[in-house]
Order: structure tokens, then sequence, then C-alpha cells
């Protein structure tokens, strides 16, 4: 079915927009979605990757540049030549996001209507649209079939354990460790070494520490702003959506929405690196089963450590000890991925921008680095209470490693 042109919002503004505009407004839907449907951090990274990955596919799909291709598609598809790029890029964000969660699909059209109207306005030929119409939706069917079945949908239950050192409650997203992978070739190679020996020095410092520093009852300012900023929680974009929030705003302050390509290609490998850095992370923490600090400090004096103190009233920052595996931190590996993107399609990892947070109860932060940023983030699960600083490191270097993939083979031909 083709778009019915016509202006439904009174007179738009008659400056043509930034032609990258398109893929923020649809990362834009993607973030309210994974917010409203209250998705958990590896289903948000996922469907990052699958809407940003077809509008890339969209726009690229007819390219007969060797440097431009295709995702998924035939990257020589006759039905790509002659569209509006625009058009088909926001028709296949919408069918992906219409095909995975059906009873929003009027927000999902009303928002695609606004697209279409401000292109009529510029005065867009409404042939070229309509033929982008067309191919965005075969696209986004064809991104959405080749991922329905990419492993996630197996129903899965790693039951919580008892022992010293295991993760008490069932972990129901052990199906992520088997995801399909949308680029890197073997996750397997990300996973850590694990977490030290519980009566290593590592263990018994990490282990004081959250005890002190990410107790509810201990009164900091600054550990509570951090805590709250980088919380994504329940409710919020989850870790992976603060990376692809941040990306949205460096995309506006450096003008790369100006480009639509260029704005493709920054969204298209930040939303799929962080998506595969998910699949390493759960496969740390369904072969390490570990146990959150709150665990681990009400029940220090089983853990064979001497020198750990046991605190049976002990509660996180947090509030809650966490619902998955302690090791490794997701929040860390998805800011070790996202800020290792961001400084080499920038250049440098040296650029001040500032973002807020979803669960910020003081307005934006502001950093002067990407490694900056990802450092804080990896920080604030110590301030939570609800991981070790060894999972913080090994997160990072996780996320910090699937990026060098990505950057390796693609060999700059992305970054243009």
């Amino acid at each position: 079915m083709l778009i019915s042109f016509q202006i439904r919002h009174g007179v738009l503004a008659q400056k043509q927009r930034k032609t990258g505009r398109v893929v923020l407004d649809w990362n834009d839907a993607a973030l309210d979605t994974v917010r409203e449907e209250r998705l958990g951090a590896f289903d948000a990274g996922r469907l990052y990757a699958m809407v940003n990955a077809a509008m890339y596919d969209a726009v690229n799909g007819g390219s007969e540049d060797k440097n431009r291709k295709a995702t998924f598609v035939i990257k020589s598809n006759a039905m790509a030549k002659n569209t509006n790029k625009r058009a088909a890029a926001s028709t296949a964000a919408q069918t992906v996001l219409s095909f995975m969660f059906p009873d929003r699909e009027s927000i999902y059209e009303g928002i695609q209507q606004e697209i279409i109207d401000s292109l009529i306005v510029e005065g867009a030929k409404e042939v070229r649209i309509n033929k982008g119409v067309l191919w965005g939706k075969l696209v986004g069917k064809e991104v959405f079939s080749r991922r329905e079945n990419d492993g996630t949908l197996d129903k899965v239950t790693l039951p919580g354990g008892t022992g010293p050192g295991q993760f008490r409650n069932d972990f129901g997203s052990v199906a992520f460790k088997n995801m399909k992978p949308f680029f890197i070739r073997n996750p397997q190679k990300y996973i850590s070494e694990g977490p030290p020996s519980l009566t290593s020095e590592e263990y018994l410092a990490a282990h004081t520490e959250v005890r002190l520093l990410g107790d509810a009852n201990y009164e900091n300012t600054e550990y509570d702003e951090i805590f709250s900023f980088w919380k994504a929680g329940g409710g919020s974009v989850r870790p992976p959506g603060e990376w692809i929030k941040i990306t949205m705003a460096l995309a506006e302050d450096r003008n790369v929405v100006d480009d639509l390509s260029k704005t493709l290609d920054l969204f298209t490998v930040m939303s799929l690196s962080l998506a595969d850095t998910s699949i390493a992370v759960a496969s740390d923490k369904v072969d390490n089963q570990f146990w959150r600090p709150a665990t681990a400090i009400k029940e220090a004096n089983n853990d064979g450590n001497p020198n750990t103190v046991e605190d049976s009233s002990w509660t996180p920052r947090n509030g809650s000890a966490g619902s998955s595996p302690e090791h490794t931190s997701g929040q860390s590996a998805f800011a070790g991925v996202g800020s290792t993107i961001l400084a080499e399609f920038f250049g440098t990892d040296n650029v001040k921008f500032t973002f807020e947070g979803d669960n910020a109860i003081s307005g934006g932060r502001t950093f002067n680095s990407f490694s900056d940023a990802a450092r804080e983030a990896g920080r604030s699960r110590i301030f939570s209470g609800i991981h070790f600083e060894f999972s913080n490191q090994g997160g990072q270097e996780t996320g910090r490693e699937v990026a060098r993939e990505f950057i390796r083979r693609l060999n700059g031909r992305i970054f243009l």
C-alpha cells in the first residue's frame, strides 16, 4: 500500500530537513519502544541493531559502490534504484518495528506519515517516494525475517545456585549466549577469564570496595548522582540505549546529521556492535554464574576468605541486587564498545559532549572524552552496589575488543 500524500499537521517548516534526521527520528522511536515495553538490555540492543540495519540496507541496497555494502539484502537489487532514500529508510524502520510490536503499529505509522509529509513539502518526487516506500517495506520484512530465528526466542532458564560464589536467582536471558551475531565472527573470543578466586586478594579488595561505596546507607552526593544517571533500569532505554542517546547528541552537535550516509554509517556500526557485545556478556554470565555483591556480603562468612566482612543487613544503593549473574558487567561492556566506536568515528577520544541519562536527577552530564564517560558508566555499577570492580574491568575490555573487530574488519569501509 502506497503512502497517501497529504499534509496532515498544518504547514511544515519550509526549510529542508537535514537528510540524516530520519535516522534520529527512528532511533528515538526505538528508544521509546524500549522504555514503554520495558525491554531488558539484551533485547534492547537487538532492537536498536535491527532498526538501524534495516535503514542502512534500504539506503545502500541499490548502491554499486563496493564500499557501501548492505548487510542483509542483495545490494544490486533493481527495486532499490531511483528511490527516495529517506522514504526507503523510514519505511524499513517502520516495518521492522511494526512486525516486532504490532500493538504499536499506529504509533509508527504516525511517525512515518510525518516524515513523508516533510519530504512532500521539500518537493521530493512522489514517484521516487513511492518506490522508496515499496523498497523499504521489502527490506524491513527481510531484516525481520532473518532475525526472527536468530536464537533469542528460545526460552532457556539457568537455575539459581546455592553454593559460595553462585548467583542465587534464575537467569532467563540464556538464549542471548547463542544469538546469531550481526557482524562479529566468533563472540566466544571475547569471553573474559572469569572472576578471581574467592580467596584471592583481588576478590577481597573488590568485595571491600563495593561493601563500602555501594552501601545504600553511605551518603555521598557524587556517587548518588552517578548511580542515578547511569542506572538504566526497567522502563529506561537500558545501557545500550544510553550509547544510542550519546550518538544522537553527537550527531547533532558535530553536524553528522547533515549527511544521511554518514549518519547511517555511525548508527549502524554503533548499534550492531552493542548488540554483538550482548552475546559475549550473556556467555560470561552463564558460564560463571557468579554471585552479586549483596549475596557475597551477606554470606561472606561462607566464602572461604577470612578477611571479607559479612553484613547480613547490607543493602545496595541500587535497591535490588541485580537480575542476572554478576560477571561480567553488561553496563561496562556496552560502555567499552560504545566509547571505542565513537573515538574511531570522530578520529579522537577527546571529544567534549553532554547528554542526559534516562534516570538523571539533575539534568545532563558533561564529559571531556568518550573514555571518561565509559569509565564513569562502569564505576556507576560499583556505586550502585551491584558489581565488583573486576567485572567492570572485564566488561570494559570485552566491549573494546568487540569494537576492535568491527574496526579491523571494516578497514575504513563504513567510516567514509
